[in-house]
């Protein structure tokens, strides 16, 4: 039986990028439902899904996993040959360190950056907190690339599920014009290089459904797929 996975708009929904750019750059198939955020039914829609009531949710036939890392983790067991996480065990256990950090914290930028694929890049005011968030997040990914990276472009080398969990930095960074570190700047590359990047970056821009509390620009500016 083929995985499903039940996602919010692409545009947005950063939650939803994270377990979708794992499994599809790990090649791992699976068929996607997409719910539109903040329109009438959507919560119903999601709640015969998941307890929680947010997306994503992975579905195994009677099994269904909801949490982004939850899901890759669950992904990872069910196929070991994906590769998602390092072989290696330190490696390994810094990568999920990692996640969890971003799983947890960064709620700062998370507020003052929502992830906006349509946005065109510009930058705004930040307070300190998000611009310690920065600071932070390209020290970790400099860190890991570093002291685990020498097997490719990627925080591990070759792309894994910590990767995955910090695509919709990689996304905000570009889309508020972060001042970033030239290591950092060719890591980000890598990441929306990507084909599973570029297809979900079509696929939301090619979106109709609008948020109108998580626009900061006229929808006349907006990027075009």
């Amino acid at each position: 039986m083929t995985l499903k996975l039940i996602i919010g708009n692409k545009n947005y929904s950063s939650w939803s990028f994270r377990p979708w750019i794992g499994l599809k750059a790990a090649g791992i198939a699976f068929d996607e439902e997409v719910i539109p955020l903040y329109v009438e039914g959507s919560k119903e829609q999601i709640l015969a899904h998941s307890p929680a009531g947010k997306v994503p949710v992975l579905i195994d036939g009677a099994t269904h996993v909801w949490e982004s890392l939850a899901i890759l983790e669950y992904a990872a067991e069910k196929f070991p040959d994906a590769h998602l996480w390092p072989s290696d065990p330190a490696a390994r256990a810094h990568a999920r360190a990692i996640s969890t950090e971003m799983h947890a914290g960064f709620a700062a930028l998370r507020n003052e950056c929502g992830m906006a694929m349509w946005r065109p890049p510009a930058r705004k005011d930040l307070s300190d907190d998000a611009k310690a968030n920065i600071a932070r997040i390209q020290a970790l990914w400099t860190d890991a690339r570093t002291r685990f990276g020498a097997g490719g472009p990627f925080l591990f080398g070759r792309f894994c599920a910590a990767d995955a969990m910090y695509a919709p930095v990689v996304s905000r960074f570009e889309t508020y014009s972060i001042d970033v570190t030239a290591p950092v700047r060719a890591y980000m590359q890598a990441m929306i290089a990507l084909p599973a990047w570029q297809e979900w970056r079509r696929a939301a821009l090619n979106e109709k459904w609008v948020i109108p509390q998580f626009e900061d620009f006229p929808q006349s500016q907006r990027l075009k797929a």
